[in-house]
């Protein structure tokens, strides 16, 4: 699933191309997605400058003057450029046409993701206003982390994915940053000290943003705006290495599951 550093690297690559730019039409091959496209869509937003692009959570967020378009890469969506005509593929389910030629076409190929339009204030939206602080933002601290897992029981990774208590801390990047922190997954949440969640916030930041500047991580399915894969894959320290080599003890790397998801850790190192 993309995670939060592939929905920014997306966000930024196609908003050079976006922003500014009148959105001259819509043609949606396929409008059964999580949630129907509105069936008007191409209707209110036809003649429409796109404002600004920006990210909340994993939700790509297009600005007009009159409202905001939500976009949702599902499972494995894929918003990409297209500069010359490219006829459009299977998956290939909605084509944002821009003057000056430019086609934003959006690829779902499992249909989990949305694309909602919203004339109300974003942060009323039912799909945004439940959402914790970003990470990267200064409402995020090892402070609250530590104030809101108090007399919690759950294991501090499921914690730290929990959207209402911090956005876009997907698998992949919980795992990143537990290890770093030293921390094992399955402590719960409750039991860990405020000196120890000031550096997993830190930690957490840390891997996010490494993540964000290498463009995301390489998954079997993901692609950036370009039709390029991330290379953040190539760094990660657990995350897909069950059974190799720590690289700070050398022990063994062990994998559990913790609510089916796959979950990957040093014994020696985290506790």
């Amino acid at each position: 699933m993309p995670e939060l550093p592939e929905v920014e690297t997306t966000a930024r690559g196609i908003a050079p191309y976006i922003t500014g730019v009148t959105l001259t039409g819509i043609d949606i091959r396929q409008p059964q997605l999580r949630w129907p496209v509105p069936e008007d869509l191409g209707f209110t937003l036809a003649g429409k400058r796109v404002e600004a692009v920006s990210r909340r959570g994993k939700y790509v967020l297009w600005q007009f003057t009159d409202g905001v378009l939500l976009v949702h890469l599902g499972m494995s969506g894929s918003l990409r450029v297209i500069t010359q005509p490219v006829p459009p593929g299977k998956h290939d389910h909605i084509d944002f046409l821009f003057a000056g030629g430019v086609v934003l076409r959006f690829n779902d190929p499992r249909r989990f993701g949305c694309v909602l339009w919203s004339n109300e204030p974003i942060d009323r939206h039912p799909l945004i206003k439940d959402l914790g602080p970003e990470p990267l933002s200064e409402d995020f601290s090892g402070l609250a982390l530590y104030s809101q897992s108090r007399n919690r029981k759950t294991p501090v990774k499921s914690f730290i994915m929990d959207s209402h208590v911090v956005v876009g801390v997907g698998n992949i990047y919980a795992n990143e940053a537990l290890f770093l922190a030293g921390i094992h997954p399955t402590r719960p949440a409750g039991r860990i000290s405020k000196t120890r969640y000031l550096k997993l916030a830190g930690c957490i930041r840390l891997v996010l943003s490494r993540a964000i500047e290498q463009g995301g991580t390489t998954l079997r399915d993901f692609v950036n705006e370009a039709g390029k894969p991330g290379y953040f894959q190539q760094q990660l320290s657990v995350y897909g290495r069950k059974g190799e080599p720590c690289r700070q003890c050398s022990n063994a790397l062990e994998e559990i599951r913790i609510n089916n998801r796959s979950t990957v850790f040093c014994r020696l190192c985290q506790t």
